[in-house]
Formats: structure tokens, C-alpha cells, sequence
């Protein structure tokens, strides 16, 4: 390893938590850039949204959505 990357390192670790989190995923986001996921992805974000707007489906809070998926798991 490079001193360079060795001295940011260690700057990095001596971050909050939450900021390493918060650098993690910038990092992470910067290396998995694929414009056709990313064009994938906002389809279905539309696609979804259109269902909640139209009465389609029935938005459910995030933590019974959880509860609903510990459930099936447990199963």
C-alpha cells in the first residue's frame, strides 16, 4: 500500500461513523456507475410510482413491510 493511501486511511478512520458511512457509499456509487442499471432502476421507480398515483397497489409503512418479510424469512 501506498503512503498516501496509508495516511488517508488512517485520516478516514478517525471519521464518525456516520461520515465513513456516508464516504462509503460515495466511493462505492462512484465505482458501480452503470448508466443501464441506473436507467433500469428509475423505469421501475416511475413504473411504481404511477401504481401508488393510479390506486394500483396501496403503499405500506416501511417497518410492517419489514415485519411482513421477517415473517416469510422465519418460515
Amino acid at each position: 500500500m501506498s503512503t498516501n493511501l496509508e495516511a488517508l486511511e488512517a485520516e478516514v478512520l478517525q471519521l464518525a461513523p456516520a461520515d465513513r458511512s456516508r464516504l462509503f457509499e460515495k466511493l462505492i456509487a462512484s465505482i458501480d456507475s452503470d448508466s443501464e442499471v441506473e436507467q433500469a432502476w428509475e423505469l421501475e421507480a416511475d413504473r411504481r410510482d404511477s401504481e401508488l398515483e393510479s390506486g394500483l397497489v396501496v403503499a405500506v409503512p416501511g417497518q410492517q413491510a419489514i415485519a411482513r418479510l421477517r415473517s416469510r424469512l422465519a418460515q
